[in-house]
Order: structure tokens, then C-alpha cells, then sequence
């Protein structure tokens, strides 16, 4: 058979092991044992969610002082529960109709599922506004939040109810998390579909990636849910979501570098299991490098302080090895099976021309062109797109990455929101989210007097007594979401702790938030440099080489700073966000600068297969050329799936979804079409230093490399 790319035929034993399981006799082994997994696994893919934690402290290592208050407060009653609060408003002034209403539904409230018993109704200071507590055990809150609402919005005119605090914030969040993963499937579907027919051009070719990323989703999904359940994994709807976006984009970016090569080895191959063979053989290491360095960046996160950044990174990781598992064994088994006809009605058929490494070259027009433009102006090219990036990095002056707070987590404003603004506007800003102190018994006095004298304090409540702990529920002057509201926190256990002999631990909303983002700050500085570290080594590994994975990690972290910062000014100036969680830029970091990579590594290991025999600044731009397609196509369906988060009611997810959509498309576009291959072909043999591949002759050529027309 021909060569490809100039380099001969590999050795047939190599090739043949790449394409053991699509052979004759074996891709039906490799589908019955698919299949075999789905029938035994995929019932376990729908209890994900079942698995999942979304409550606040869930997300905090067991070591922060506000989760240490969690686990103490068991002892003072052996069932958790949520407070919600019942928030009645009317600026006239509440009238004796509007109390004897709150009144009644007080007594309603008693009897919703979980409820224990309600406290008020409570008058605000300006007569304006009531106030109900109501403790919900967690049977069914989200039920039960619904029910509230329905009861206290049958008022007299005039007279508006809300019902918010942890309870009612935690409920609206649920309902988000709870059809997250049906709505996300749905999106990230119908956008890969969308674009493989128009990729492919055929109306079934489209259908065998698809249901393979389908298969690699449902197995990892099961298992996430069995290192959950077994193995104390947290997962909660962000990194459910993440996992079901990720798994469809980057399958299916495997499944089109597959299946390109698929398509040029079937035009020399007469036998299609020869051709895949070939196509896995060559396609296979760079996907299995790009799975591998993906994942060992995901992986980093372990070390993570934040549960739920540290869970994100086994979850995330699971869906790329499952990804990877899917798109070398299952998709080249099913290609072979339904033969060359599946391409209809582009269907490759074998020429001898193709035999002609640089008669497929010709095919790739448009790519042709930006390999002339690159090799005609190499220093010009890379200097204007570095510029360009670096002035977008200038909006990271505009990145607020101090956290959200309880309304700017949201996209609309539900009524959890709505009731916090009117409880502001009548009571201490932080009732319904008192701060919690804990310590012991003997300490009761002189913690009570410690807590009372810090400024921020608005009221403190009865001691509680149990197995020779003391609980007292503090409430703030200032929202618990608040910057106010953290220093109030700080002061406050500076005080406790200073109170001789009672082991004194704050925690509660306000404190829970402040612990959150000082251990994301933590996670950036430590987990970022580490996933520099890994990423490289990986590089190093599969190019053997350093100048090239150099000039590699350099062009997709300036890649990843200018997406950062002209996400940030796009945040403020046109979405109108109050600024990012405290741990958006490090999941950002590792999504693009992973992600970033991964496109990177396809382009850089054909270069470097094209340039053992036609040296590296004719490699470069024969790389460009055949890959070019095939990598942009890559790169818009993964931004697309990524899209499919901007369309969620969530900040956050909003946030992640554009940040890496917009990243990918840049390094798609700008890094890998120029900036990569014109220092690459400007430098020259020396980007494979210390390898013999530097020292090696670059073939006689003319002085201007020849990049050829493309035909018609």
C-alpha cells in the first residue's frame, strides 16, 4: 500500500495491534462487549443525580472551621434541617387582616412535609413588614417550599409573601440542578448533530459518533455514581453538568480526528479493516496524548481544599477516559461493520493517486492558502497574533473573582431572592442566616458576653445546651452573603477564640461563603502551577522533545489570559454579572488551558510525523494543511457543547460555559491556524531540541517552501 504523509508504511505489526479490535472476527467482540456494559451499567447512569450534594458545606474540605460547626451541631439534634423564611410586605404598613393571615398560615406551615415547629409571625421595626421561621427536615423541602408558597400568597390585596433564607434559595437551586442534566443532554445532542451533518455532508454518517459518545456518557455517568457511592466522591449539579457537556464535545472531537483519517487511508486502502488499522495507528497516539493530558490536568484538582473542586477532577477525568475507551474501540468497530457506504453520499472509494501523499494535500484548499500565508510572513504572523492576544489580557483588570453573591448566582431573580431584598429592607440584613457559634458549656457566659460586644452583631440569641456544648445563634447586621458580613465572621472568632477555655467554632451561612472562597484563592496559586508541571512533562513525553512543548504551553496560557480577560470586560459590560465564584478562574484555567492543549497536540504530532521525511518547515505547513480542517471542525463542536451551558439560569454555569467557548474558538482560530505554526516553521528544527530530529538535515528544497494550489 501507499505511503502517507512520505513516510512509508509502519512496521505491519505495529499497525496491526493498533487495529486489533476493528479486525474481522473482533469488532464483533468489541460491540457485544460494549453492549454487554451498557445492559449492566447504564441503569446506574440515572441515579447520578440521586448521588449528588449541592448544599454548601458539601463543598468544603472537613477541615474548615464552618464545616466543623456542621458536624457539632448533630449533637444538638439528630436530624438537619433548613429554615425558611416566610416574608410578608406591605409599604402602607401591615394591617390586622395582614397578621391575622400570617397568623393562620403559621399553623398550615406546621403541617408541610418535614416542618417542625414554626416561630412568629414577627413585626419589623417600621411596621411594614412580617416574618415567619419555619425549621424543614429534609423529607422533601423543595415540596415543601412549593406548598408554602401557594399558602402565603393568598393574602389580602395589597399584601406580598415570599419565602426565602436557606431553605427557599436552596430550593430554587435545587429545581436548576434537578433538570440540568435532561435539559444538557438535550442541548449538547442536538448541537453535535446539528454540526456533523454539516461537517460530514452525509444524513448517516453523523449517527455512529453520536451514539457512541452516547454509550462513553452513560458508562461514565455510572462510573460517577459508583465512586460516589462507594468511594466518597463528591459530585453536585456543576461537575454533573460539566461531565455531560464534556464527555459529548470531546468524544466527539475524537471521534472527527478518527474518522478524517479513517476517510483518507480508506482512499488508499482497498480493505476497509486495513484502512482503520492505518488510521488508528497513526490518529490513535495523539488521541490517546490528548486524553492522557486532559485527564492528568483534571486529576491535579485532587489536590484541591475546595470537596467539590477536588471532585470535580476524578468526575471530569472518569468522562475523557470513557470518552477516549469509546472512540478507539466501539466507534472503529462500528465504522467497519456498517463499511464505506455509511459516508454517503461522499463515499471514499480507493484511487491509486492517493498513493501520492501530496495529491490528498491538494484537496485541502483553503488550508493550503493559510500554510502559503504562514510560510511567506512566519514572524509577522506570530508577532501581530501574540500582540493581539496580549492586549486582550488587559480586561483582566475587570475580573471579579470574589465570589458571588445569593442573587448574582442567578441569572432571574427567583422568589428566594425577592424575599432576602424585602427582609433587607425591614430587618437586619442578615436575619434568617444567623451566624452559629458553638463551644463549651462551662465558656456559656463569657462566650455570650464575647459574641454580644462584636461590632456587626445585630442579636443574639438563647443559649442551647447539649452534651456539654453550648450553641448560640448569632444574627448580622449585614447580609450573610456580604463582604461586610465576612468581617463580621472574622471579628467574631477572633473574639470567640479568644474566650479562655471554650474551644469556640463559628460557622453558619456568612462564615460557610467566607471559608469557601479563602479555599478557593488556595486552590488557585497551589493547583495552577501544577497543571503547568504535568501538562509539560506530557509534552515532553509524547514529542521528546522541550522547545516544542515550550512554545506549546506558552501559546495556549496567552491564549487562556486573553479569553480570560475579554470574557471579564463581556461579563460586566454587556451581561451586566456582578463578577465571578472565587474558583472560576482556576476551572477555567484547566478546562482551556487542557482543552487548548489537546488541539495543539493534534497539530504538533503530525508535524512532527511529516517532518522525519520533509523536514520540519515543510512538515509544519504539510501538518497545517491535512489537519487544518479536520481540527477547526474539532474545536466548533466543543464550543458549541460548551455553549449549551450559557443557556442555564445559573451565573456560574453561564460564566463557564461562554469562558470556554470563546477560548476554544480563539485558540482554535488565532494559536493553532497561525500563531503556533509560524513560530514553529520561524524557528525550524530547532523546536525538537534536544531530539535527533533537531540535528537532523532538512531535505533540499527551494528557498521558498512549496505549498501546493489546490486543484480546480
Amino acid at each position: 500500500m501507499g505511503a502517507v504523509g512520505g513516510q512509508g508504511p509502519p512496521k505491519a505489526p505495529s499497525h496491526r495491534l493498533a487495529g486489533l479490535g476493528s479486525g474481522r472476527r473482533t469488532k464483533w467482540v468489541v460491540l457485544a462487549a460494549w453492549l454487554m456494559l451498557l445492559f449492566f451499567l447504564a441503569p446506574l447512569a440515572g441515579k447520578l443525580s440521586g448521588a449528588e450534594e449541592n448544599d454548601a458545606a458539601a463543598w468544603l474540605p472537613g477541615g474548615a472551621e464552618s464545616t466543623q460547626v456542621v458536624n457539632l451541631q448533630k449533637q444538638f439534634s439528630k436530624e438537619e434541617t433548613s429554615l425558611a423564611v416566610i416574608v410578608y410586605e406591605r409599604t402602607s404598613g401591615i394591617t390586622a387582616a395582614d397578621t391575622a393571615k400570617a397568623r393562620a398560615d403559621a399553623g398550615a406551615f406546621a403541617k408541610l412535609p418535614g416542618a417542625r415547629q414554626p416561630q412568629g409571625p414577627f413585626p419589623s421595626n417600621d411596621g411594614k413588614a412580617l416574618q415567619t421561621l419555619v425549621p424543614l427536615a429534609d423529607v422533601d423541602f423543595v415540596k415543601a417550599v412549593d406548598d408554602a408558597r401557594a399558602l402565603a400568597k393568598r393574602g389580602p390585596p395589597g399584601l406580598t409573601a415570599h419565602v426565602t433564607g436557606p431553605a427557599g434559595g436552596g430550593a430554587d437551586m435545587f429545581k436548576v440542578f434537578e433538570s440540568l442534566d435532561g435539559f444538557l443532554l438535550l442541548a449538547a445532542g442536538i448541537v453535535v448533530i446539528v454540526l456533523l451533518l454539516i461537517i460530514y455532508r452525509s444524513p448517516t454518517l453523523w449517527i455512529i459518533p453520536v451514539f457512541t459518545a452516547a454509550t462513553a456518557l452513560m458508562i461514565a455517568q455510572s462510573v460517577v455514581y459508583l465512586l460516589a457511592r462507594y468511594a466518597d466522591l463528591t459530585v453536585n449539579g456543576q461537575s454533573s453538568g460539566i461531565l455531560t457537556v464534556l464527555v459529548f464535545g470531546v468524544a466527539t472531537d475524537y471521534a472527527l480526528l478518527l474518522v478524517a483519517r479513517y476517510r483518507e487511508e480508506l482512499h488508499r486502502h482497498e480493505d476497509r479493516h486495513e484502512a482503520m488499522a492505518f488510521a488508528l495507528h497513526r490518529a490513535g497516539p495523539a488521541i490517546v496524548a490528548s486524553a492522557a493530558t486532559v485527564a492528568a490536568g483534571l486529576l491535579c484538582l485532587l489536590v484541591a481544599e475546595m470537596n467539590s473542586t477536588a471532585g470535580l477532577g476524578p468526575v471530569a477525568a472518569a468522562g475523557v477516559i470513557c470518552a477516549l475507551a469509546a472512540m478507539t474501540t466501539l466507534l472503529p468497530a462500528l465504522l467497519v461493520i456498517f463499511g464505506r457506504w455509511v459516508f454517503w453520499p461522499l463515499i471514499p472509494r480507493y484511487e491509486a493517486k492517493y498513493e501520492d501523499p501530496e495529491a490528498y494535500e491538494r484537496e485541502h484548499g483553503i488550508w493550503s492558502r493559510v500554510a502559503r500565508l504562514v510560510s511567506a510572513r512566519p514572524r509577522i504572523i506570530w508577532a501581530v497574533a501574540s500582540l493581539a492576544l496580549v492586549a486582550m489580557t488587559f480586561g483582566l483588570g475587570s475580573l471579579k473573582a470574589d465570589g458571588l453573591s445569593n442573587a448574582g448566582q442567578f441569572v432571574d431573580k427567583p422568589d428566594s431572592v425577592v424575599g432576602e431584598e424585602v427582609m433587607a429592607r425591614h430587618f437586619p440584613a442578615g436575619s434568617g442566616s444567623p451566624a452559629v457559634v458553638i463551644g463549651k458549656a462551662g465558656a456559656t457566659g463569657p462566650l455570650g458576653d464575647a459574641i454580644a460586644r462584636t461590632p456587626g452583631v445585630a442579636e443574639v440569641g438563647k443559649p442551647a445546651t447539649a452534651a456539654g456544648l453550648v450553641q448560640y445563634e448569632v444574627t448580622l447586621r449585614d447580609a450573610a452573603d456580604s463582604e461586610a458580613a465576612g468581617q463580621t465572621v472574622d471579628a467574631l472568632r477572633a473574639a470567640v477564640h479568644a474566650v479562655p477555655n471554650a474551644d469556640a467554632k463559628v460557622g453558619g451561612m456568612a462564615a460557610t461563603s467566607l471559608d469557601i472562597n479563602r479555599a478557593a484563592s488556595h486552590d488557585n496559586w497551589l493547583i495552577i502551577p501544577i497543571v503547568l508541571a504535568v501538562v509539560f512533562l506530557i509534552l515532553v513525553l509524547l514529542l521528546r522533545a522541550v522547545v516544542a512543548p515550550l512554545l506549546m504551553i506558552g501559546t495556549v496560557v496567552l491564549s487562556f489570559a486573553a479569553s480570560l480577560g475579554a470574557s471579564a470586560l463581556i461579563f460586566q459590560n454587556v451581561f451586566g454579572f456582578e463578577g465571578t465564584d472565587v474558583g472560576f478562574p482556576l476551572l477555567a484555567f484547566i478546562f482551556l488551558v487542557a482543552l487548548g492543549v489537546d488541539y495543539n497536540i493534534f497539530l504538533m504530532t503530525r508535524v512532527r510525523e511529516e517532518s522525519q521525511t520533509l523536514g520540519t518547515r515543510r512538515g509544519v505547513l504539510r501538518g497545517l494543511t491535512v489537519t487544518g480542517g479536520v481540527i477547526t471542525s474539532a474545536g466548533l463542536v466543543l464550543a458549541a457543547t460548551f455553549t449549551a451551558l450559557a443557556t442555564l439560569p445559573l451565573v456560574g454555569m453561564v460564566e463557564m460555559g461562554f469562558v470556554v467557548a470563546f477560548g476554544v474558538l480563539l485558540d482554535t482560530v488565532v494559536v493553532r491556524s497561525l500563531l503556533l505554526p509560524a513560530l514553529s516553521f520561524d524557528i525550524g528544527r530547532r523546536i525538537w531540541m534536544p531530539s535527533r530530529l533537531a540535528a537532523a538535515d532538512e531535505p533540499a528544497t527551494p528557498s521558498e517552501p512549496k505549498v501546493l494550489e489546490p486543484v480546480g
